[in-house]
């Protein structure tokens, strides 16, 4: 009879992983169990191999960041909610240094490539609210605009998260969104309102209530 599998375990191993590759160290099989309760035949049971446990280190980044994007309450100001996605994302690679490292390292195959593409799909969506609030102009394109977002995102949480600048760098993105928005068509006063709003995750008005 097959072995139950334990979430935890595997969620021990990738962090594991996450860690030991944020250090540079060499990752046997061996180094990655030693010190826990855990076999080396784990991460064979739980990944069918080290090919398998990079995947899950990498995908393992892309689950936690949808889980904080999530979070992120839906408004009748989309500038708003655009940017408190882009304050999540930065929140995430905060909170997740390790992971965050290992996200982008496109040597190693994800899990779910399309649960991955579907946090780009969140911004997408912000951005085409927004053309569609007239906040916009309408011939903005939603995918570039979304993409300049994660740049800025992107950026910054490498020179903080996993760089040598302060946590103080991350004030920045505040003023560079207002920017982005205003040359996208936003009017500049009710664009650094509603960035202010997101960029400190404060409700922005209901849906039902513009």
């Amino acid at each position: 009879m097959a072995r139950t599998k334990n979430p935890r375990t595997r969620a021990l191993l990738v962090e594991r992983a996450a860690q030991m590759l944020a250090r540079r160290e060499p990752i046997t099989l061996r180094a990655l169990v030693a010190g826990t309760e855990v076999s080396t035949m784990a991460v064979y049971t739980y990944f069918d191999g080290i090919d398998g446990l990079w995947r899950a280190v990498r995908q393992e980044g892309f689950t936690r960041l949808a889980a904080e994007l999530a979070t992120v309450a839906v408004t009748a100001d989309p500038v708003r909610d655009l940017t408190a996605l882009g304050a999540g994302y930065l929140a995430n690679a905060v909170a997740n240094p390790d992971l965050y490292r290992v996200m982008f390292d496109a040597t190693a195959e994800l899990e779910d490539a399309a649960a991955a593409d579907a946090s780009l799909g969140l911004l997408v969506a912000a951005v085409a609210r927004a053309v569609g609030a007239g906040r916009f102009a309408p011939e903005t394109d939603p995918a570039v605009t979304a993409l300049r977002v994660w740049v800025i995102g992107h950026g910054l949480a490498s020179l903080v998260a996993t760089g040598p600048l302060p946590a103080e760098t991350l004030a920045h993105g505040e003023p560079m969104l207002v920017a982005l928005f205003v040359a996208a068509g936003d009017e500049p006063e009710r664009c650094a309102r509603s960035v202010a709003r997101g960029w400190h995750q404060e409700p922005g008005p209901r849906p039902d209530r513009v």
